[in-house]
């Protein structure tokens, strides 16, 4: 039997990235190495990592292990602070494909802004750099606010493909999105369904929402992202959470429920602060 992949969403520089993916933080390498196997074994087509989760390797290992041609993947992950340069940041994505064993990266993303350090203009540039240079096939932010986003494009008129967010029903960035959309630059929702301290699966907006469809909460909450427009990587090393995970293509909110499980927003301030946190 084939398994369930996710739609894709065709990216400003034309690269075809599928709309739900995996997540592994904070998995270290056995545990990445196991799940990304798994996943892509259910059907998940992206995998997300990052230099600063150190499972690059774990995540290579695993992509290998399943078999699946490396065409047919679609491979993120993101750089830290120390590689803000224009020049930098060949070597910071070189150091990422040979610790991820492939050839080349699908997207690279800055991992945040760090506006302290003030160089992440430069390291927008050095992306372009590599994207001219067919070393990846996207490039991108992450964890940038529009104010962030309007100097690049302000200073280079770079726009990413882009723009990775923590973002789930009580972070909806309502602003931010609407940035990204007049600008062409794809949101993509890290911890989408919630975290530690944020127990949206248990809101009864939610509930009487996956009740009504026969669905887990965490399949409506990612289906209230399709319904959004969004892309998100969600992390799970369960097979059957993997599974549920793509398992929500087939069923759609209403306007009344995307409403209402939007209506759990707290505002930007209950997310991750960019402006004094990265690395």
């Amino acid at each position: 039997m084939t398994p369930t992949t996710a739609p894709t969403v065709t990216l400003t520089h034309g690269a075809e990235m599928p709309r739900l993916g995996l997540g592994t933080w904070p998995m270290d390498d056995g545990e990445a190495e196991t799940t990304v196997a798994t996943a892509i074994g259910l059907g998940h087509r992206l995998v997300d990592t990052a230099e600063n989760y150190g499972n690059e390797r774990g995540v290579g290992r695993g992509l290998k292990a399943s078999g699946v041609p490396r065409e047919e993947l679609f491979v993120t992950t993101k750089f830290n602070k120390e590689w803000h340069g224009v020049d930098l940041v060949a070597e910071a994505c070189q150091r990422s494909a040979d610790r991820l064993g492939v050839e080349y990266i699908d997207l690279l993303l800055v991992h945040w802004p760090n506006p302290a350090q003030d160089r992440y203009v430069d390291a927008l540039r050095g992306l372009a750099r590599l994207l001219e240079d067919r070393r990846l096939r996207a490039i991108g932010t992450s964890n940038f606010t529009p104010v962030h986003l309007d100097r690049v494009l302000a200073e280079t008129g770079i726009v990413p493909d882009v723009n990775q967010v923590e973002l789930n029903p009580r972070v909806t960035r309502d602003s931010t999105r609407a940035y990204h959309d007049k600008h062409g630059i794809v949101t993509q929702s890290w911890g989408p369904i919630g975290g530690q301290g944020n127990d949206v699966l248990g809101e009864p907006a939610v509930v009487e929402v996956a009740e009504r469809h026969g669905r887990t909460p965490a399949q409506v909450v990612l289906r209230w992202h399709l319904e959004l427009g969004l892309t998100a990587v969600p992390k799970s090393s369960d097979p059957t959470r993997l599974r549920q995970n793509l398992d929500v293509l087939d069923f759609s909110l209403s306007a009344d429920e995307v409403a209402a499980i939007s209506a759990l927003d707290r505002g930007d301030a209950a997310g991750a602060d960019s402006d004094a946190f990265g690395h």
